[in-house]
């Protein structure tokens, strides 16, 4: 079963579980310019640009990271959609502790098609970084 943390639980959680790890399932150009949270973050593309068809690596690649299929992993992306793919994807190859991060990490568009201004991981002020 896959857990649904909004960002803030899904922070605290990676305070409270130091062997929790949150795979970043977006594009390296997102991870790499639009910031990324700080915390046992490790990058891992569910889809890449500019085709956008699925990783098909992407579960040896978290297996290499994450030997213990019970150890928990928390999957961020943009909004909070291609981490359920990819939590799918996980579940499906026998890990146990899948958490989606709800609103991602810039949160749904708002009104005026912006993102970041209604939820997300920096809307919520929590720790992140940006190359």
């Amino acid at each position: 079963m896959i857990e649904n943390l909004d960002p803030k639980q899904s922070f605290a959680f990676m305070q409270e579980s130091p062997n929790a790890v949150m795979i970043d399932v977006r594009t390296k150009m997102e991870h790499t310019f639009l910031g990324r949270p700080v915390c046992n973050i490790v990058h891992i593309a569910w889809k890449e640009f500019p085709d956008w068809q699925v990783n098909p690596d992407f579960v040896a690649q978290v297996s290499e990271i994450v030997t213990d299929k019970n150890t928990p992993i928390l999957l961020l992306c943009r909004s909070g959609v291609r981490s359920v793919d990819a939590a799918k994807a996980l579940e499906e190859a026998g890990f146990t502790h899948l958490i989606n991060v709800l609103e991602g990490f810039e949160g749904n568009l708002d009104a005026n098609k912006h993102r970041g201004t209604t939820g997300g991981w920096r809307f919520h002020g929590l720790p992140w970084e940006q190359s």
